[in-house]
């Protein structure tokens, strides 16, 4: 199935949704109201889940599984666009928010909230911007390893036992570890901001 598919699939059950709700054919400032929760809770889960996919799930496997510079190409076109993709989500589920929960009116709690997503946001926006490039820079350390006949195996053993030789290919691993490092942290960061969320809107949930 092509993603146009799925993705009209995906708009057609939407759509049968929005037509049986019985907000639907209700007054138009409720209509809107119901649309930006509708738009907020999409982008949300779309940021956890995905943030929860990549960085617990399908990041390890691959790397378990993939030769190393395989996996580092990959996640070199991979994370940009999860950034980006998280980042918008952010951004929407701020606007969305700010708009159901004017500044001036809102309680502590609702203004934590806001706090949570507008820092998640932030910390997309620095590994999407920072911290990334800076890391896709790196992949010159791929050439260094080429010349040493490592880098297609899976795992970082060849590459620990080569630096100790290496001193050039030691240098940049503590280079790429730092900046690794700090753009897995801005990642956990942001992960933890919409997991706050998420017990929020957990708590406003009546099943």
């Amino acid at each position: 199935m092509g993603w146009m598919t799925r993705f009209l699939t995906a708009i057609a059950f939407l759509a049968i949704g929005v037509i049986f709700s019985p907000e639907t054919f209700g007054s138009k400032s409720a209509n809107i109201t119901t649309f930006v929760k509708l738009a907020h809770l999409l982008c949300f889960s779309t940021a956890w889940g995905a943030a929860l996919w990549v960085t617990f799930i399908g990041g390890i496997i691959m790397f378990k599984n993939l030769p190393r510079h395989q996996f580092g190409n990959l996640q070199s076109k991979m994370f940009p666009a999860y950034f980006m993709m998280v980042g918008i989500c952010c951004a929407v589920s701020v606007g969305c928010f700010g708009y159901t929960h004017p500044w001036k009116s809102s309680s502590t709690a609702e203004k934590y909230q806001l706090g949570f997503l507008v820092a998640a946001f932030v910390f997309n926006l620095t590994n999407l911007f920072v911290f990334t490039p800076m890391t896709i820079e790196m992949k010159q350390r791929h050439k260094i390893e080429r010349e040493s006949n490592i880098g297609e195996e899976v795992g970082w053993t060849k590459n620990q036992e080569v630096a100790k030789v290496n001193p050039k290919l030691a240098a940049m691993n503590k280079k790429f570890g730092m900046i690794h490092g700090l753009s897995s942290l801005a990642n956990i960061m942001s992960f933890g901001s919409l997991a706050m969320h998420s017990w929020y809107l957990a708590g406003k949930i009546d099943l």
